[in-house]
């Protein structure tokens, strides 16, 4: 079974843009998310899917430069864009990752698929019932679910967000979500504003400024530097239908 994670990047962000392309210790952030999804096992290609604007022209040199294949499609409906990268490479599972996730862990990228794999289900997540800290989050999708999302959405934030049509269908999809032995909710280690870009550029600066750290490393400087979880712990998610 071919297991393909599509990493989803794009310049245009409203609260920061360009932020896939900012600099973390010396690299980009596209770089350091590509790097740590390199380093799960489960997976037999890595892919990063953009839009076919004009501002994306950079996302696409910067795919180039880390010599990772890159897929361009429509600006608004990624589930479209997601769909049609799961088809040009030949995916029967597709990894949904988010651009913006630099402190992505490949263990548990490997644990949510291998929990897929041994299950008869559809789709697979750490982010149903969330016990991860955000910015974790791995979708795990089989190419028949894909497919009727594809078909069947209509809501606008179904169009954009990829999955929801699929989680909030559970009567149509077979669903599996995994969870940590401990609620880690409370952590926010995604990238949407400027103070979550300052929280990771920290986290990056204290372990040594390259991507070998795992993510109990994290966890285990939060729990003992209170001061830099407080660098975003205000910032609030933006609703999935507002974004």
């Amino acid at each position: 079974m071919r297991i393909v994670a599509i990493v989803q990047a794009r310049m245009n962000s409203n609260r920061l843009p360009g932020k896939v392309l900012k600099d973390i210790c010396g690299k980009s952030m596209l770089s350091r998310v590509v790097q740590r999804v390199n380093c799960a096992t489960s997976l037999d290609k890595v892919v990063v899917a953009t839009s076919d604007t004009i501002v994306d022209d950079s996302v696409e040199n910067e795919c180039h430069k880390l010599k990772v294949s890159v897929f361009r499609g429509n600006e608004n409906d990624v589930l479209d864009r997601f769909f049609q990268a799961s088809l040009v490479h030949k995916a029967e599972v597709a990894v949904r990752i988010t651009a913006d996730c630099p402190l992505i862990e490949p263990t548990i990228i490997d644990k949510v698929v291998q929990a897929f794999l041994s299950s008869d289900v559809d789709y697979a997540s750490n982010t149903l019932n969330r016990t991860y800290p955000r910015g974790l989050d791995v979708e795990v999708i089989n190419l028949r679910a894909l497919a009727i999302a594809w078909k069947n959405a209509i809501k606008p934030y179904h169009r954009v967000h990829v999955t929801p049509y699929i989680y909030e269908n559970a009567d149509l999809f077979r669903l599996l979500s995994i969870t940590n032995s401990s609620d880690l909710s409370k952590y926010r280690w995604t990238v949407d504003t400027p103070e979550d870009l300052q929280f990771v550029r920290r986290v990056y600066e204290i372990l040594g400024g390259n991507s070998q750290f795992s993510w109990n490393d994290i966890l285990k400087l939060c729990e003992s530097e209170p001061s830099i979880v407080e660098l975003n712990c205000n910032i609030q998610q933006k609703p999935l239908e507002k974004s």
